[in-house]
């Protein structure tokens, strides 16, 4: 269900060399000419135009799979959250129970190495002399169900999410999951690459299992167990493109009817032993999946199904172990899968498990440290300009019927906007973060949030939960909230600077909240009504016309080859593609708007125009190395930084006219070709 939370994520291009003009004034705020290479032709290639010499001069540091300006603002913002984390874990006597004392205690314990690495694997035998203990089919159904308490998703996912058909209400969600590579086209495809990725992993699960006392032997073919377990459960799910339509997600039974289509799997006892003997009805989401994982159970012995239970357990607890474990993990999950070539610092990565697990409780400290309200009104007033383009956008369309057009405006004027930080802050005081035990403390951390996540199913929406952290540089729209959010980390330099003019921020900040606002009209939130519930509002004849002006920007995106061979997945990056070219579209209409009548200035030889699609280009200027990208093509929604770009300005002809790009360019599709939706 996560995969409806859409993140803002984009790209960049090349341009000719322009003739640059007496400077009328200058500004330091925003572009950085230095970035740019003007041995490209703007209408050849303008993220190289924009990007080139940046992409030169910032090569990928060691410890990372990619380089870009989030990493940047990410790093300036770690560096205050440290500061806190020092603060507050060098000072034992904090009061007890203070969001002060557990991001500090957090932080204390997972900082002593000494101690982490002196306990080894320790932390996990109670785990693995319970995995150990189970005899027969019921033992490992409760099992599955021990570890879906904390938060361990072995076998199946599960979850609270919104009822798509009552969003006013939460449901439970059992949803397939249980893999350990990143996703089922690992284990399916049969081109010698994913072979030899399945063979390494097959490799990291005997090395891991022996670093757990393991003979070579019996490791060897336990990892080829899990192997022969997560394939089967692989062939039986559905595509990443299959799980772009939310009706693959809603499959609502009672629990006696899904008892009554896995009769080796209690769907009754599960939702008891996992404390939700309350819940009479849920979604059953992935039928074919849980025939499959209906099979195993019933035909497989417990004894294979013991390798699979371990590993996912010690897998999912490595990073929190000692060196050795840290390592093997990261050697197969960090430079196999995405090229990175060193660990990150251990604080860093300490506080990527801080976000997680105690996220809203550091994300109070941050605000008051980086986020003022009136960087917040700002905002918000940036937010109104986006959206009163957009509303004149859905007003002025001439493929939609005005009965069609009516429902995308009471859509449009239902929507709510979160900016900042929570107006209510999340309640961290049942949860027991101490000074003894990291691991313990991740434990606990994962199990309340599991709780807490579980406690919604059957009671009303909370619509001023947030889904991200104020910390988190990203954003993203809710179909079933029917709701954008721009956490305070996004909006500072140089996605929104106050000092910048406002070309740049309407093309860095203002396309990332168009590219929001567009996701309550791709190809997924389309399908959502103005309350969140996936309703169709649409008439039969607006519904094909949309589908087909989708169908070129699929085309489009199909045809580009991102390395190597492997060309992007127009289908699985539609979403992201409309949002993309819709969002670049409503804000530059947004800054035309403001603009208005009044002298259009040029700054270092540039138009508002020009500034505004180099500042889209900057803000999303990305070296990314070979494995990661492979990765992304293969799991991810979006395209890579470079076609995020290039490939929605290529179909503006306001990018064209700004940059007297001709006909016959590599900028400027074909006009049989050119996609044009919102």
């Amino acid at each position: 269900m996560y995969r409806l939370l859409k993140g803002a994520a984009l790209a960049t291009v090349f341009v000719f060399t322009l003739g640059m003009s007496a400077l009328a004034e200058t500004n330091s705020h925003g572009l950085d000419r230095a970035n740019m290479d003007t041995s490209y032709s703007p209408c050849e290639n303008f993220y190289m135009y924009a990007n080139g010499n940046w992409l030169q001069t910032n090569p990928i540091p060691a410890a990372y799979s990619s380089w870009s300006v989030w990493n940047e603002i990410y790093d300036r913002n770690s560096d205050i959250l440290k500061k806190i984390l020092e603060e507050s874990s060098g000072d034992p006597n904090l009061k007890a129970g203070s969001v002060r004392q557990k991001v500090g205690d957090f932080y204390y314990t997972a900082m002593d190495t000494a101690t982490i690495d002196k306990l080894g694997a320790s932390p996990l035998d109670a785990d693995i002399k319970m995995i150990d203990a189970i005899k027969t089919p019921q033992d490992l159904e409760k099992l599955i169900a021990h570890y879906h308490e904390l938060g361990i998703g072995v076998v199946f996912d599960i979850g609270a999410e919104q009822d798509m058909k009552n969003s006013e209400q939460t449901i439970a969600y059992a949803t397939q999951g249980g893999l350990g590579l990143p996703d089922r086209d690992y284990y399916t495809k049969t081109d010698s690459e994913s072979q030899k990725i399945r063979e390494e992993y097959v490799d990291h699960i005997s090395r891991m299992l022996q670093l757990l006392g393991e003979s070579e032997t019996s490791s060897k073919s336990d990892a080829q167990q899990v192997m022969t377990i997560e394939t089967k459960l692989a062939e039986a799910s559905l595509t990443n493109v299959e799980l772009r339509d939310p009706n693959s997600y809603y499959n609502k039974m009672t629990v006696k009817d899904a008892d009554t289509k896995t009769p080796h799997f209690s769907w009754t006892t599960y939702f008891q032993d996992i404390g939700l003997p309350q819940v009479t009805s849920f979604s059953y989401a992935h039928p074919k999946f849980f025939n499959t994982m209906d099979s195993l159970i019933a035909n497989m012995p417990v004894e294979d199904w013991k390798p699979y239970m371990r590993w996912h357990i010690l897998d999912n607890a490595a990073p929190n172990l000692s060196s050795p474990f840290v390592n093997e993990d990261f050697a197969f999950g960090g430079t196999i899968l995405t090229g990175a070539k060193e660990l990150r610092p251990r604080w860093k990565r300490v506080l990527s498990k801080e976000n997680r697990y105690l996220g809203e409780a550091l994300g109070q400290l941050f605000v008051q440290k980086a986020f003022s309200p009136e960087a917040k009104e700002k905002a918000l007033d940036l937010v109104n300009h986006l959206r009163a383009s957009l509303k004149v956008r859905l007003t002025n369309l001439t493929w939609m019927s005005d009965s069609t057009k009516q429902k995308a405006l009471d859509k449009f004027n239902a929507l709510n906007e979160k900016i900042g930080y929570p107006d209510k802050w999340r309640d961290y005081s049942k949860l027991d973060i101490d000074r003894n035990s990291f691991f313990g403390n991740i434990r606990r951390a994962v199990e309340f949030e599991t709780r807490r996540n579980f406690n919604k199913i059957g009671k009303p929406v909370d619509r001023t939960e947030w889904g991200m952290n104020p910390q988190t540089v990203n954003a993203y729209y809710n179909p079933l909230m029917n709701e954008v959010v721009f956490p305070a980390a996004i909006l500072q330099p140089p996605f929104f600077d106050p000092k910048a003019d406002d070309a740049v921020n309407y093309g860095s900040i203002g396309c990332v909240i168009g590219h929001e606002l567009t996701h309550g009209y791709d190809d997924e939130g389309r399908q959502f009504d103005a309350k969140g519930n996936l309703e169709n509002w649409w008439t039969d004849s607006d519904k094909t016309k949309f589908e087909d002006h989708t169908k070129k920007l699929v085309k489009q995106f199909d045809s580009y080859v991102a390395v190597d061979s492997m060309h992007i997945n127009g289908q699985l990056t539609l979403g992201e593609n409309i949002a993309d070219l819709g969002g670049v579209t409503i804000s530059y209409y947004a800054l035309e708007s403001v603009l208005g009548d009044g002298p259009r200035t040029k700054i270092d030889g540039f138009t508002p125009e020009q500034r505004f699609f180099l500042a889209w280009a900057q803000t999303w200027r990305t070296n990314q190395r070979p494995q990661e990208m492979k990765l992304q093509i293969n799991t991810d929604p979006h395209s890579p930084s470079m076609f995020r770009v290039n490939g929605p300005l290529s179909d503006l002809r306001e990018f064209q006219k700004a940059f007297n790009c001709s006909s016959g360019e590599k900028m400027v599709q074909a006009d049989s070709a050119r996609a044009a939706i919102w």
